[in-house]
């Protein structure tokens, strides 16, 4: 039978009426988050990717294009002060080679089994640190402010966070990382009770503070939990590289186990993280894991008739660029199973960091890993992480 148009006109809108009072089939559905919520955007050691990392400047900037959180890996100063560097030795990220008052303290340590030359933060005090501008640590990278911009203390950094997110009425976290806990530990400077004494003072103890505490090695999280920190905890996961050949990512010291493991003769590796059992163990300390991102979508280069990698794009050099990505893994299944929320690390723009398949388009990792679910990244370059992360958003019908 059929029915007269204008009966069939009143059929659709009476459905479409229903749609709208009962939702609408094109109601955007939850994000594949663990919470559902958008992704955060985590400033890595600031705005990295334009001024000289973990100076007050770098995260200033980072917060001026919207970070949601922004990032210091914390070491200790002589008089133990926590300040933001990413290495204790500060040679290749400060201009301390340049200051000839300071010569004499150059020095060979050994850094979590690795034997290193320079100079070490835990032989300045505080105001001597204050003295030493911060260097690019990548050539690629804009180098006209190198030596212009000051170390930074965490407070200084929580401080700057406070008035920020006073400033301009939204909220900005802070997510610290224990940078080389055992290392200092043995030094006599121990990073945990001072980080959670500045928490207390900050006020923000508490699981909902704008607050993540990272760490690779699980001890220095687990003390920090047993001595009374409420904070969101990251477990951070590691790897040395990647076999180009297969994929498959490869270990090797210190980048195969956490240093406090491989202390205590703990033979397992990071991998072990990553599994169920490893992922359910860390939930008992932790909220989260920071894993490397070849965890969740790793690379591989085409092999040649000579068994080596080809060189794609002809620029000598064998790099991300001559890859393309692989299937990506079940982490970030698995870690939202087991309750966990995932911050892989770290998302750059430069070409030869990006697989041949991105197009040489940052923003089209970002939104892979947006599209499979990650509850935030960590990046070098804040505002195209944004960008990639609103494209990502539209396309979900926000």
């Amino acid at each position: 039978m059929q029915i007269p148009r204008h009966a069939a006109l009143l059929l659709v809108c009476s459905a479409s009426v229903l749609i709208a009072a009962c939702g609408s089939s094109d109601a955007p559905s939850a994000l594949p988050t663990l919470n559902g919520e958008k992704p955060l955007v985590v400033a890595h050691r600031g705005a990295s990717g334009y001024i000289p990392e973990e100076t007050y400047e770098a995260y200033v900037k980072a917060i001026e294009l919207g970070a949601d959180a922004i990032e210091p890996d914390l070491v200790s100063t002589k008089d133990g002060v926590l300040i933001a560097r990413h290495d204790p030795n500060l040679a290749g990220s400060t201009d301390v080679a340049n200051h000839p008052e300071f010569a004499s303290r150059k020095k060979t340590l050994s850094v979590d089994g690795e034997s290193q030359t320079g100079w070490f933060a835990s032989d300045f005090t505080f105001a001597e640190i204050k003295t030493l501008g911060g260097i690019s640590t990548d050539a690629e990278r804009p180098q006209q402010f190198n030596g212009l911009y000051k170390l930074v203390s965490f407070q200084e950094i929580i401080d700057l966070v406070k008035a920020k997110s006073k400033e301009t009425g939204r909220t900005i976290s802070v997510y610290p990382e224990t940078k080389n806990p055992s290392y200092h530990r043995a030094l006599g400077l121990p990073l945990e009770d001072k980080l959670i004494a500045i928490i207390n003072q900050a006020g923000w103890n508490d699981k909902s503070a704008p607050i993540f505490v990272q760490s690779f090695e699980p001890g220095s999280l687990k003390e920090m939990r047993a001595k009374g920190l409420k904070t969101k905890l990251i477990q951070l996961i590691d790897a040395d590289d990647v076999d180009l050949k297969t994929g498959k990512l490869t270990y090797a010291a210190p980048y195969d186990r956490p240093v406090d493991w491989a202390l205590a003769g703990d033979k397992r590796m990071f991998s072990d993280m990553v599994t169920p059992a490893g992922l359910a163990e860390i939930k008992t300390y932790a909220d989260g894991i920071g894993p490397w991102k070849r965890y969740i979508v790793s690379v591989k280069g085409t092999v040649g008739a000579d068994g080596k990698i080809v060189d794609i794009n002809g620029d000598g050099k064998i790099n991300d660029a001559d890859t393309t990505t692989m299937e990506p893994t079940s982490l970030v299944a698995d870690a939202h199973k087991a309750g966990l929320m995932l911050h892989p690390y770290t998302f750059r723009n430069e070409k030869r960091r990006l697989a041949s398949n991105y197009k040489g388009d940052p923003k089209e990792e970002y939104k892979q890993f947006f599209r499979l679910g990650v509850d935030g990244i960590f990046t070098d370059f804040t505002d195209t992480a944004l960008a990639a992360r609103a494209e990502y958003l539209k396309e979900t019908g926000r």
